[in-house]
């Protein structure tokens, strides 16, 4: 594990990583990504806005054969992985619902059961289906499929709807189905992100998006999103990766997205307090 925190890096070496209410787990940890040039598989959990800079030492550094596995939020890490590492690499992407709060340095607690999907970027199928198994095999169920797309798009959706929502609210998941007003504002962000994901012939692989955003909220209610994270942190969001992704892709397909657009500006905004 690569940690830019040495005191994290210090407890986990010192006494594993804990999930839960489970023994501890034996983990490697270190500050230095020159410990990781030689792995089989390396998973890039940054924030988008970090891709680049996170992947920045492992240029040329790689076995070409090495698994590149996204299990990031939003649209843009392909391309930024890819800018980083090359155009050719064995990219691994994936839509994750597990979810889990960080209760102290080396200790999480796992919130629900979650699912994860992956799908080529570049990789193999061999490559897939090898990352999947490695994942059931350490407990968090896995699957892979032909297309990532409708997945990404999926995951893409419910942040839209929810992060920014609960973020500006300052509350845990949860408002956006406890405050009329506020799951109105996320219906409507879901549906927009919806219409131009159909309109660029992402196959979502749901019929309402509405419903499965509310799914989501309630496998996730207690916690408070990564995006509230960050602005209680004065760190930048990754609100152009999820709602900002949304807006793009709508000017690059004609389909108006006034929802997202006025979603992003107040997130600005309120960065712009911090």
């Amino acid at each position: 594990m690569l940690e830019v925190r040495r005191d994290i890096v210090a407890t986990i070496k010192r006494e594993g990583l804990r999930l839960g209410s489970g023994a501890a787990r034996s983990v490697g940890a270190t500050g230095d990504s020159r410990d990781l040039f030689g792995v089989a598989a390396l998973f890039v959990f940054v924030r988008a806005t970090d891709t680049l800079q996170a992947l920045r030492p492992f240029v040329g550094e790689l076995n070409p054969s090495t698994a590149i596995v996204s299990l990031q939020n939003g649209i843009g890490n392909e391309e930024a992985i890819k800018t980083a590492l090359g155009a050719h690499i064995a990219l691994v992407l994936g839509a994750t619902t597990e979810s889990s709060l960080t209760v102290a340095a080396g200790a999480a607690m796992p919130v629900g059961e979650g699912k994860t999907v992956l799908g080529s970027g570049g990789a193999s199928p061999e490559t897939c289906n090898r990352i999947a198994r490695l994942l059931d095999e350490s407990g968090i169920p896995a699957s892979t499929v032909y297309d990532i797309r409708p997945h990404l798009w999926g995951k893409l959706i419910a942040m839209a709807a929810i992060n920014p929502v609960a973020a500006l609210l300052d509350r845990p998941n949860g408002v956006v189905l406890d405050d009329s007003n506020a799951g109105e504002v996320a219906r409507s962000l879901a549906q927009e992100a919806a219409t131009v994901a159909s309109a660029v012939r992402i196959q979502l692989p749901f019929s309402d998006p509405w419903s499965y955003v509310r799914t989501i909220v309630e496998q996730t209610a207690a916690m408070r999103s990564s995006m509230l994270y960050d602005l209680d942190h004065a760190a930048k969001t990754e609100i152009d990766f999820i709602n900002g992704a949304v807006v793009a892709t709508g000017r690059r397909a004609a389909v108006p997205t006034p929802y997202n657009e006025t979603i992003v500006r107040l997130v600005k905004a309120r960065e712009a307090r911090t």
